[in-house]
């Protein structure tokens, strides 16, 4: 009997292909090109799955060209390069890695904002040019984090865990979130429900925590960032497109924000260029969750969703269509 066909999109670790070769013919890319979507459509035309990635975008088009496909799983939390819509219509099961990576994210959010508020890569920066001449009492002047107010937009299971490390800290939680969470949730966060123009107005750091989505395209923008606080930092870990990066270069360059700490971009690899013209903004390049022990949880993870899709058809990590 012939055993399904499955193609791993981008570099993997080796134990995630040996599991995966336990049950399928593999077809993986250990050179880690990414594929052009001509070049997807045609290596997935013969496949029954595939272990996909962030830069991989599932649609109607391609699926259309894919007549065998009938999984599709992502490594990662968020899955907005897959139209969950085309992929109902098709009968193409979604899935994606919840859970995994929430504290691995969270950490990072935390160096994020001590860097940020710290201006620790500008002072790196000034070290490493030879511009150090000796001590000074005015010398990149920071904004404490301690006894600050933290504002989280998005109150899921990364902005709980993002909270939960407020408290060693001392701060002051704020958040909104699409619905208010648990009062249970709430104190085990020491976070307090407001709605988001108090959440703007109050925050000295607000950080971003929500999923991509049509609904929240540039949902922090000029109007939004017109309510914040002057001197207030903005933190986004969470996805390109929640935030309107033209806007948030203005914001910075000449106000109200002081900062930002920056690991995800509108249209990325390409980030707008004018972010690396400021002194005032820590960027990095989407590794929030890239601790080696996340990383191989979330390919693990996806590889067994797409073991289970193709074996049993219930995937734990299946997603559902959008309402």
């Amino acid at each position: 009997m012939t055993r399904p066909q499955v193609l791993v999109t981008r570099e993997v670790f080796p134990e995630t292909l040996d599991y995966l070769a336990r049950h399928f013919e593999v077809e993986a890319n250990p050179s880690d090109t990414p594929f052009t979507p001509a070049e997807l459509a045609e290596r997935l035309s013969s496949k029954d799955g595939a272990l996909i990635t962030l830069t991989e975008r599932i649609d109607a088009a391609l699926l259309a060209r894919c007549q065998k496909l009938k999984a599709v799983c992502n490594i990662a939390v968020g899955f907005n390069n897959i139209d969950l819509k085309a992929c109902q219509a098709r009968g193409v099961m979604a899935t994606n890695t919840p859970g995994v990576l929430d504290d691995s994210t969270a950490d990072f959010t935390w160096a994020l904002i001590l860097a940020t508020a710290r201006r620790v890569t500008e002072a790196e920066q000034y070290l490493r040019a030879g511009q150090w001449t000796g001590w000074k009492l005015k010398q990149f002047l920071g904004t404490d984090v301690h006894h600050a107010t933290l504002g989280i937009l998005g109150m899921g299971r990364v902005g709980q865990a993002v909270a939960r490390r407020a408290r060693g800290f001392d701060m002051n939680v704020l958040y909104h979130n699409s619905r208010r969470l648990s009062a249970e949730v709430e104190k085990s966060c020491h976070a307090a429900y407001v709605g988001m123009d108090e959440l703007l107005a109050r925050a000295d750091i607000l950080t971003v925590h929500t999923p991509y989505s049509p609904a929240t395209h540039h949902l922090l923008g000029a109007a939004q960032f017109a309510k914040m606080k002057p001197g207030a930092i903005l933190i986004h870990a969470a996805r390109g497109g929640v935030v309107d990066d033209a806007a948030l270069v203005e914001a910075l360059q000449r106000g109200p924000l002081a900062a930002a700490g920056l690991d995800v971009f509108e249209n990325e690899p390409a980030l707008h260029p004018d972010f690396l013209k400021l002194t005032n903004v820590v960027l990095t390049p989407h590794i929030a969750s890239s601790s080696e022990a996340t990383r191989r949880r979330m390919a693990m993870l996806a590889a067994e969703n797409l073991v289970a899709a193709l074996t049993t058809g219930k995937p734990p990590n299946l997603l559902p269509p959008p309402a």
